[in-house]
């Protein structure tokens, strides 16, 4: 009987038996499982892992039905034959090295077969380790402890669960979940004023998608497109990309400023709370807006991101809801109130174009996963998804609440731009900061902060701005949070 060279992490967030299926699994792969030998008794590697019997046996018995092993009476555990072959695993290590050298020796070289470069274009820098921060004051996260996960798991169960047939497990070409679409039609566009047929909406991956998509049909070389600075910098990386010359609009307290844009064949807005800064563009410069259109001929692209979370009763409805519709593409998200990981979004616009769009996302996807759109359409239509989205809100408005009461008490030095009902802040500090340096501060006493340079287009961009998010951090911990933030503040003043 062999010994194997086996190890599992109790701390790890991924169970024991997973981990123990995974390492075996990956043994076989590797061909280091002995071909002709008994593998250890279940005993015998629970007590070298420190595991229970039982996981072991579990491990090995769930292997067995999934043809990996076989179980021999009074002889314990073997590789299934399948597996002895040299094709399964090569289980001579030094070969595995001498191809591998090979294969660096005769190596493509990338660099000249390459035509486009989309790491030449900056994204928004975070930290991959933001929720290992005491204090993460991000944007675009959310407390994963909010989501309605019983409910979720409820539709799932019944959905797994029914007899009746399951076309969400078939492939639908180009085609949507039917009833997500309805849900959309029904209950989620008319919140923001907007009503619109079946062949006028498709659901995307996520808004990011639906820009690039966007993009892609609309967008080539001496397309002219206004965009806000600051703004969304992976909007100006999509427009690039694709060939256009962009026109950097200035913001002021009513949104995006209008002068220089007349003569761009597109405006990408956000006119509801504009990322970075969180205004919301005022109802004369909407009106300035679409009398503009028309007269310019010009399409808008409004990313609506956030209609979902910011729980503004009295807010303007969407300009896709005005007379001007049919110049107004629309995109939505169902993801920044449930869970970013879920990337589910939606464009609206006009039959013509939404053919083509579904024409181009057939060719690079076919459609978003159709048993998650089914998932969601249920859980929509089953009352789920108000229930959470109104518990939702109410808990943001109080971490919204509580952070504006611990800035006030924390960081008087600074102004906050943002609109009330807004998913960040968008602070100003003194002049004299530079709020990398501030991140920097922040960061050794377990604050995470975003330095607002890196959403402005300008060759200088001014280092006196920071954005402050509160979806991802409890209640409990923002008063603290802001405090020692505060002491940074101070720190960085003093260097």
């Amino acid at each position: 009987m062999t010994t194997l060279c086996l190890e599992v992490d109790p701390n790890a967030a991924t169970c024991l038996q997973e981990q123990l299926r995974e390492t075996l699994l990956e043994a076989i792969r590797l061909g280091s499982l002995p071909s002709e030998d008994a593998l250890p008794s279940c005993r015998k590697l629970s007590q070298q892992l420190g595991i229970s019997r039982n996981t072991v046996a579990i491990v090995y018995e769930t292997l067995v039905e999934d043809g990996y092993l076989i179980s021999r009476p009074r002889s314990g555990y073997y590789l299934h034959p399948d597996y002895n072959e040299p094709s399964a695993g090569c289980s001579d290590p030094l070969s595995r090295l001498k191809d591998h050298d090979n294969d660096l020796i005769s190596a493509p070289n990338w660099h000249s077969r390459i035509a486009q470069r989309p790491t030449n274009y900056q994204g928004i820098l975070k930290p991959g380790n933001w929720s290992e921060y005491d204090y993460p004051f991000i944007y675009g996260q959310l407390d994963t402890r909010l989501f309605p996960l019983a409910q979720w798991r409820d539709v799932s169960r019944r959905l797994l669960g029914s007899q009746r047939d399951k076309p969400w497990l078939r492939d639908r070409i180009d085609q949507d979940d039917p009833l997500l679409i309805e849900q959309l039609r029904k209950r989620i566009l008319p919140r923001r004023g907007i009503f619109a047929r079946s062949e006028e909406i498709l659901i995307t991956m996520g808004t990011q998608n639906a820009l690039y998509l966007i993009a892609q049909l609309l967008c080539h070389r001496g397309t002219r497109v206004a965009l806000e600075s600051p703004g969304y910098r992976e909007a100006m990386n999509v427009f690039a990309h694709c060939g256009a010359s962009m026109q950097f609009q200035p913001l002021d307290t009513g949104g995006m400023c209008l002068e220089s844009s007349q003569q761009c064949d597109y405006l990408y807005v956000m006119p509801s709370h504009q990322v970075p800064t969180g205004v919301t563009m005022s109802r004369q410069r909407r009106e300035a807006l679409l009398a503009q259109l028309t007269q310019r001929d010009q399409i808008v692209i409004e990313d609506d991101y956030d209609a979902e979370i910011h729980g503004d009763q009295f807010a303007l409805p969407a300009l896709k809801a005005s007379a001007q519709s049919s110049r107004i593409i629309y995109m939505g998200s169902l993801s920044k109130a449930l869970s970013p990981g879920l990337r589910m979004g939606y464009v609206v616009a006009d039959a013509d174009l939404i053919d083509e769009l579904r024409a181009l996302r057939r060719m690079m996807y076919r459609h978003p996963p159709a048993a998650l759109q089914h998932q969601l359409a249920q859980f929509i239509s089953q009352g789920y998804y108000e229930r959470y989205l109104k518990l939702h809100v109410e808990e943001i408005d109080r971490r919204r609440d509580a952070m504006r009461l611990a800035i006030d008490q924390a960081l008087p030095g600074c102004i906050s731009h943002s609109s009330v009902r807004s998913s960040a802040f968008w602070m100003e500090s003194d002049a004299s900061i530079d709020t990398q340096r501030l991140a920097w501060h922040a960061a050794q006493r377990g604050v995470l902060i975003e330095p607002g340079f890196q959403h402005f287009f300008d060759a200088a961009p001014p280092r006196r701005f920071f954005r402050l998010g509160f979806g991802a951090i409890e209640q409990a911990r923002i008063g603290p949070g802001i405090h020692r933030l505060g002491q940074a503040y101070e720190s960085a003043l003093g260097t």
